[in-house]
């Protein structure tokens, strides 16, 4: 399993998750007209560029989207090629930066990404594109914080680089069947939460699903911290805004809670060099009855969970979570029909589009639950939207500096392992307060 969730400074992305191999460039898709290059002028051509996989619930809303497109303008040829992340992550800055560069590309959303190519003059401002079309008011301000930069290519600033579609975040699987075989009830907040693990403890089951050599476990010790967290911890920690103290209370109960968790076995310790994949195959052998992690993994549960009943809800032990807007749509500086290509992000963010995205399983930004007929996809949007609305997105834990996702990583095996919490806590701070340092 690919490291993630990406940090601001240019590690993978959930994207990863996807299974993206080294494909070799897709030839385009069929256009109306004659295909040769002479036959068209290059104002009735828009060249877009993405890397979702085949088949994938995104893939799946940009070729509608490119087919919506094609409909509306009869007389514009597309030249569609689906790349790798890879790709693009390692050769942006360049193709950006001659005449080769598309018009409309999804890019992945970072300081060391599009805030880098921000900063040096690569990317087109969508500001007065995106109030123009009204899509700041269909995205939180949370969701929009990837997506906007300021001078110094930081995210959170007032110009907007990026169009995201989708969103990103962390919730509660559980596993309907254990909770009524054994007479669990489901969790409304920390207290019923904590019960319902002690409960199928007792009757010999370990609670919780759990991979320590990857992202979910320390997953879990960010979303622990944020459940003592307010906003302006969160704005400090992710955005330098003020001091942290990572021997505050927030992080304090987080590792108390975690190590006491593990003592009494709602946690196995024999999970710390498993992978997410491993979690996920806890949950869906029905070992584990509960499973909290990203919605990165909701449209493979749909297919491979096919002999117990399941739910998604907000995870209930605190009002935020790990989450964010997810990767955008760019118009780079140099792209040569920037007019076609604000049309098609307008088709991405139009009804029609984003009930693709929500029926086939992704999180879209811009429909209610209400307009998804997947009872299961439902619930999903229904709890992005719980968090989206109260400003619950916080982030990830390793975005705040380079290479900071193994130290996380490290440090929660480290707890998992025995290791005193103080020092669990001295060693996230370390490459954080230096992180800080290097900024002044």
């Amino acid at each position: 399993m690919p490291k993630i969730p990406s940090d601001a400074t240019g590690a993978l992305t959930r994207r990863s998750l996807l299974g993206l191999s080294a494909l070799a460039l897709v030839a385009p898709l069929a256009a109306c007209g004659d295909d040769s290059s002479s036959a068209q002028s290059e104002s009735n051509v828009l060249r877009l560029w993405h890397y979702e996989q085949q088949d994938g619930a995104l893939s799946k809303a940009w070729d509608a989207a490119i087919a919506e497109f094609k409909a509306t303008h009869p007389n514009v040829k597309v030249e569609f090629e689906r790349k790798t992340f890879d790709q693009i992550q390692q050769n942006a800055g360049m193709i950006l930066n001659s005449d080769k560069a598309p018009d409309v590309m999804e890019y992945n959303k970072g300081n060391a990404t599009t805030g880098l190519l921000a900063k040096q003059g690569l990317l087109t401002d969508l500001t007065d594109m995106v109030k123009r079309h009204g899509w700041d008011q269909k995205i939180s301000q949370r969701a929009s914080v990837t997506a906007r930069y300021d001078a110094k290519g930081e995210m959170g600033g007032d110009k907007w680089y990026g169009v995201p579609n989708y969103g990103e975040f962390v919730l509660a699987y559980y596993n309907d069947s254990l909770f009524k075989k054994y007479g669990v009830t489901k969790p409304t907040n920390l207290d019923s939460f904590e019960a319902a693990l002690a409960k199928f403890k007792a009757a010999g089951i370990t609670p919780l699903a759990n991979a320590g050599n990857d992202h979910p476990a320390s997953h879990w010790l960010y979303l622990l911290t944020l459940a003592k967290a307010n906003d302006t911890w969160v704005d400090n920690y992710q955005f330098y805004k003020g001091k942290v103290d990572f021997h505050g209370p927030e992080l304090t109960w987080a590792v108390n809670t975690y190590k006491d968790w593990l003592d009494k076995g709602y946690f196995d310790k024999k999970d710390v060099g498993l992978k997410g994949s491993d979690m996920v195959e806890q949950f869906v052998s029905q070992k584990r009855p509960i499973m909290v992690g990203g919605n990165w993994w909701f449209g493979s549960l749909t297919t491979d969970i096919k002999n117990f009943d399941w739910t998604v809800a907000p995870y209930p032990g605190s009002q935020k979570t790990l989450g964010s807007g997810g990767n955008h749509w760019i118009i780079p500086t140099k792209a040569k029909n920037k007019k076609l290509a604000e049309e098609f992000i307008d088709i991405t963010m139009s009804d029609k589009i984003q009930k693709i995205i929500g029926e086939a399983g992704s999180v879209p930004l811009a429909i209610k639950p209400s307009g998804i007929t997947n009872p299961k996809a439902g619930q999903l949007i229904e709890a992005f939207n719980t968090y989206q609305s109260n400003n619950g997105l916080a982030f990830y834990p390793d975005w705040p500096a380079a290479g900071y996702y193994d130290t996380w990583v490290s440090a929660t095996q480290n707890l998992i392992n025995g290791a005193k919490p103080e020092t669990v806590l001295d060693q996230l701070a370390g490459p954080y307060e230096k992180s800080v340092a290097g900024r002044r």
